[in-house]
């Protein structure tokens, strides 16, 4: 299934995309959320839409949001695609660069990214997202990471590489300025997903193509992400975890500019769907 939330902001509704169609998952539940996840909520989705007691719901003009309501938590790998590493000069890492970034950051694929006061390198990262549908703590082996994704997403990490790599400490603060996340536009449920490290994504700025890999190229393959980021942290239902981005990005490219307002920035991974930013100042 594609689960996706419409509406304006803090006024989302669930819905599934069938057909081409918006249909009204209200019925079934109040949002895509922990809840939904822990519980059988995606068995019950699947019932009423095969089922046809889904009504259907005006899309024109309609505001996408992100596909799953605000995560608990957002868990990033860095550097976990071998020619991203390459381009940036850094070693292959032995064990995932983990990062966290401010789950306000997730916002809808078609919102305005913002560039930050004071910012002179805001970056673009396409990324495949995973979303974790029941509670992950001490996983044993990949196996028991597939039982617990809910669905795969196409996730935009944005960062501003001076906050980041330049101004000390950790890579938060230049993870989790406000609108460094839009997600979606679907959430595509895991068992439509039959091999994640063979989705390709792609990323253009201003209609020129900067990024085009695949998941393939991932150090850690997201089924080990999932295992490894459970030996450290539990994971909830409803959490968002970034996997990585692949070569492209401006930090990678000397001489190629940084994001600035009026830019615009689109982005896809085969079967998840497609974003669009316009870039806006804060």
């Amino acid at each position: 299934m594609r689960l996706l939330r419409v509406g304006e902001p803090g006024a989302e509704r669930p819905a599934v995309e069938s057909d081409g169609r918006w249909l009204d998952a209200g019925s079934v539940t109040d949002d895509f959320d922990g809840r939904f996840f822990a519980g059988d909520g995606i068995a019950r989705l699947r019932s009423a839409l095969e089922g046809g007691r889904l009504p259907e719901v005006p899309r024109d003009g309609v505001r996408i949001g992100a596909p799953v309501a605000t995560p608990g938590k957002v868990v990033c790998i860095g550097l976990n695609y071998r020619d991203h590493a390459a381009e940036t000069g850094a070693d292959v890492p032995a064990e995932p660069v983990v990062f966290m970034k401010d789950p306000s950051t997730v916002i809808g694929p078609n919102d305005q990214v913002l560039v930050p006061r004071g910012s002179q390198k805001t970056d673009w990262e396409v990324e495949l997202g995973v979303v974790i549908g029941a509670r992950a703590r001490y996983l044993a082996d990949t196996d028991a990471a597939r039982d617990v994704i809910a669905g795969y997403l196409v996730s935009h990490d944005v960062s501003e590489r001076e906050f980041q790599l330049e101004r000390g400490g950790q890579w938060d603060k230049g993870k989790s300025c406000e609108t460094f996340n839009p997600a979606g536009p679907y959430l595509v449920t895991a068992d439509e997903v039959d091999d994640p490290q063979q989705l390709g994504l792609r990323l253009w700025v201003n209609g020129e193509q900067r990024q085009d890999g695949t998941a393939a190229d991932m150090i850690f393959p997201v089924l080990e992400v999932v295992r490894y980021l459970s030996q450290f942290m539990v994971l909830n239902p409803g959490d968002l975890v970034n996997t990585g981005t692949p070569a492209g990005v401006a930090l990678g490219r000397p001489g190629t500019p940084y994001l600035r307002a009026g830019d615009v920035v689109e982005l896809e991974i085969d079967g998840l769907g497609r974003q669009r930013q316009e870039v806006g100042q804060a």
